[in-house]
Formats: structure tokens, sequence, C-alpha cells
């Protein structure tokens, strides 16, 4: 086993420049344009870090437990903003949502300093992970904001055909319900949160249930750069919030990253599931498939890498490794040894890549997929491997994993790497076949002949295929989205504009009176929809 007895701090020991001065105890919340004082039950908030001598996790404040009625408030506020396409904001012109949300990205931007120590404290992230990931996220927002422009000036044309004049631009769907996840609890939420909102669309906003309190800072902000009701926070359990919103049949847009199984009750509770739009990020099991001729030192590099980063907690994380026989001993030794290498503390020490896991029992629950796969005839190969302190868990790699193990099949979710030896490349073909799950596959070698057979297979099951580098999201423009169980709706910064969108036409027979119409409210810009301004 190895010690893990000197990853938590003294508290005392504490850097000042990542202290919390206090507990953040949150007491507001965003409906309808105020900032409301909630005087009901509050959720206490613990980080997955512990001190030193503790027993129970550092305490770092809480938020409202808020009940169906505060979220029916919520969801009315923004039905009557959006008012059936009637409201201030869907007919808003294009340029003056964009103004909108700069002007709340740049206010969000002043909360910097604040939610980087958030991200720490809440989901264990490492100082420079949170950095990129609230760096990330204004990076995107200005993506959208430039791909909006280059979208709207494509539409400020009129097309004839058949003597049919007409336009098409995007209109907004109504009222979307946005829930993130607590991995990526800022930049995740904001990649659905952001394009629906500057489409025209309102918004109820929960945050994550692990990842909460970092929103907190972003309320006034919400609350001065858009109109009220356009943007509502609720907060508390998803049963009580939630499910009494999505019954009531007044949400037209589910954007929720999470569980497949959690996505299926959601879409099952409104009772016209065929009028709910879903936008729907979920689970993976993405295999790395190492050929017999993949270079072994920038393999293992890729895998270390794709596996373990914000230690494995993420759904595009390589969460199985196919390697062939003939190279399986040579690679799982390099694996083993650089695993070794990884410094585990906590998330605002120097160099550090595992840190504490945030959600409870996390530990317990690895060692369990850990013990099975080793009573089923697996090996954990790095020294130490699956020791853990509380929250803090050691990376396990386990070899010579087959299908009667629950790791062969369940998201683990976490830093315990699979790896199975294949003779035959149908084997790990099958397990993509077979797979309830179809985001993305890694493919490392050098064979074209051969890698070129596996693309044209795996991309028909999964949605993106990357050559001898490990799974990932970026860059932001391309498309990120799943088959199968893994997702709904196609997320970038362009595709998320349309996802959000709908395309409407405004068309007239070619004749004078049309023509003249027409002309008149382009020329006295009458309408914010009916338009040939050119956004620069």
């Amino acid at each position: 086993m190895r010690d893990l007895s000197y990853v938590f701090p003294k508290k005392n020991d504490l850097p000042a420049s990542v202290c919390l001065s206090s507990p953040v105890e949150q007491r507001e919340y965003l409906i309808n344009g105020e900032i409301l004082h909630w005087q009901g039950d509050f959720q206490k908030v613990f980080s997955p870090v512990y001190f030193e001598d503790d027993s129970q996790p550092a305490y770092i404040g809480s938020y409202p437990l808020m009940d169906a009625d505060e979220s029916f408030k919520a969801l009315d506020a923004a039905v009557a903003a959006y008012d059936h396409g009637k409201g201030e904001w869907p007919t808003m012109s294009v340029e003056q949502r964009i103004h909108c949300v700069k002007k709340f990205v740049m206010m969000m931007q002043e909360q910097r300093e604040v939610i980087i120590r958030l991200l720490m404290w809440e989901i264990g992230k490492n100082f420079k992970d949170s950095e990129k990931e609230f760096d990330r996220t204004v990076m995107y927002i200005n993506d959208t904001i430039e791909s909006l422009k280059n979208l709207d000036r494509d539409c400020s044309r009129f097309t004839i055909a058949e003597n049919i004049i007409g336009q098409i631009r995007r209109a907004a769907l109504g009222v979307v319900l946005c829930m993130g996840p607590f991995n990526y609890p800022l930049n995740e939420t904001f990649t659905t949160l952001i394009p629906a909102l500057i489409m025209g669309n309102t918004i109820i906003f929960k945050p994550p249930k692990l990842g909460v309190l970092l929103h907190y800072p972003l309320l006034e902000a919400f609350r001065q750069s858009f109109p009220k009701g356009v943007v509502n926070t609720v907060y508390g359990e998803g049963q009580v919030v939630v499910g009494p919103m999505m019954e009531s049949g007044k949400i037209d847009v589910l954007a929720f990253i999470g569980s497949s199984r959690v996505a299926d009750i959601l879409k099952k509770q409104h009772p016209k599931p065929h009028r709910l739009k879903c936008v729907l990020g979920l689970e993976a099991k993405n295999p790395g498939i190492i050929l017999h001729d993949a270079a072994i030192e920038e393999t293992v590099k890729e895998c270390i890498t794709g596996a373990l980063s914000f230690n494995g907690q993420r759904c595009t994380a390589l969460k199985i490794i196919f390697v062939h026989e003939e190279i399986a001993e040579p690679f799982c030794e390099r694996l083993s040894a650089e695993v070794e290498k990884l410094i585990i503390g906590m998330p605002w020490e120097e160099g550090v890549q595992i840190t504490p896991l945030p959600e409870p029992k996390k530990s317990e629950y690895l060692t369990e997929l850990v013990e099975d796969a080793l009573r089923h005839g697996a090996k954990v190969i790095n020294p130490g491997g699956g020791s853990y302190n509380k929250s803090c868990f050691f990376p396990a790699v386990l070899y010579n994993v087959n299908d009667k193990m629950r790791i062969y099949r369940e998201e683990q979710f976490g830093p315990v790497i699979p790896v199975i030896s294949y003779k035959d490349i149908d084997e790990p073909l099958n397990y993509v076949l077979n797979s309830n799950y179809g985001q993305q596959a890694s493919i490392f070698g050098k064979d074209a002949n051969q890698i070129a057979k596996l693309i044209d297979t795996l991309v028909n099951q999964v949605s993106r295929i990357n050559l001898n580098s490990q799974c990932q999201r970026g860059p932001d423009t391309f498309p990120f989205t799943g088959r199968k169980d893994s997702a709904e709706g196609t997320l970038s910064v362009s595709d998320a504009l349309r996802v959000f969108s709908i395309r409407a036409l405004v068309a007239a027979k070619e004749n004078d009176v049309n023509k003249t119409i027409i002309r008149d409210i382009i020329r006295d810009n009458k309408s914010a929809f009916l338009t040939t301004d050119y956004i620069l």
C-alpha cells in the first residue's frame, strides 16, 4: 500500500492566497430580475479537502434548499419573459443581445480570482486546471459571440426562388432548463447556458450538486446584464425543484449534462415529450485501441493524460485501454512507471496532478471496482495503486481485465485504468459495437491501412476518433456529441447556436406590393428579425 497519510494539510499551514476568508453562506437567488433572500432550509457544503487531524471534510459554506413553490416562481418568470416569443429578450435584435452578453462576461471576469479559488475548494480541481477552466469559459463566450455574428451575417440577405422572396434566420425555442455537471461546473454549464441565452431563449439555471457556490459571485452579473426574468436560478434537490417544473409542461428545452438515468427520468416527467427538445451530454466509456506498431513512449504519455486528467473525472477520459499482445508487456511497464511519478496532494500545491475526489464515498466505490477486478483475475500492476486516504485515491492500473468485471462496462469516472491485452483487432472493435456508449475512441499506431479500416467502422459507432492522441472535447469549434447513451444534440461553438434555435422563414410572392412592404420594413428598421443589418 502507498502511504498517503501526509497528503492533507494542517489548518495553520495553508497559504494565505488560497484560504477562504470565511465560509460562503449563500442566502440569495435570482428570480425575475431580483436578488431575493431565502428564509428556508440550507444545504451545507463540504470540500473534498480534509485537514490533517479532522475526521470531517472542511466546511466551506451553504446554499438554499428551495422548495417546489419557489421553483415555480422561477419558471413563471422565465415563461413571462419569453411571453410566447413576444417578450423583450426574444424580440431583441441580435446586436442588442450580444451587447448584453458582452456586459455579462466583463462582469464575470471581475470575479475570476474568487471563482478559481472556489473551483479548488469545492471540487478539488488543481490551480492550473481551475485557471484553465475559467479562461476557457471566457474564450468560449467570446467565440460564441463571434460565431453568432458570422451566422447573422450569412442570414442578412434575401433569397428568391420560384418567384418567392424569402429570408431565413434563426429564432428562439422558448424556456430552457439548464443543468451542468460537477466536473466542469463552470465551463460545461456555460457551453449550454450561453448559446441558449444569446439565441433569445429564457433560462432557468440549476447549478450542479457539487460546484454550486462558485456560481454565487455571478448572480449580480446576471441581474445587471439581462432583462428581468431572462435568467433565473434555482437550488435544491432535483426531485423537489426540477421534477415539478418538468411535469408542468412549460419547459421547452432540457439542457442537461449528467447521467442517462437522470436524463431519462426528466424526459419522462414532461407531459408532452414530443414537444421537449433535449440537449444532453451523458456517460461515456471511451476506449483506447493500441496497435502492434504504436510508439510506446508517446502512447503512454497520451494515455496518462487521457485517463487521469482531473483524476479521470471527465466524460472524455480514456476509460478502458486495449493493447496488442505484442507490445502489452513493455506498454504496461512504461504505463506503471509513469503513473508512479504522479504527484498526489492538495489543489493549490505546485505540480500536483492527483487531487481529492469531490463525490462522497468515491474512494470506497473505486476500491469496490478494483477488488471486484482482482477477484476475477486482474492485477494492480503499479505499486501502491488503489491506496486511498479519505478523498485522496492513488491511481490503479488494472491489467488482464475481462468481461466478468464491473470495470469492463461501468464508467468508473475516477483514477482507475483498466487494460486489456488482445490478439485479434475484432476484440476491441466488438467492445465498441456492443457498448451502450458511443462518444469517442482513440487509435494509436502507424499502419495507415489498418487505421483506415478502423476509422471506417468506428465512425459509425462514435462521434469522434482521435489518432495517436487522447480523447478530448476541444477545440470548441469542433463538433462535440455522441451516439447511443452518450449524448443527444451537438455542442460546439457554432453547433450550439443552432441546437438552441430553429430556422424561421419569412416568405412573400415576388410582386410590387410585397416588395414595397419588405422595402419599408428594411429601410426603417421596423423589425428585429426581417433585416439586412450587418454586424461587424
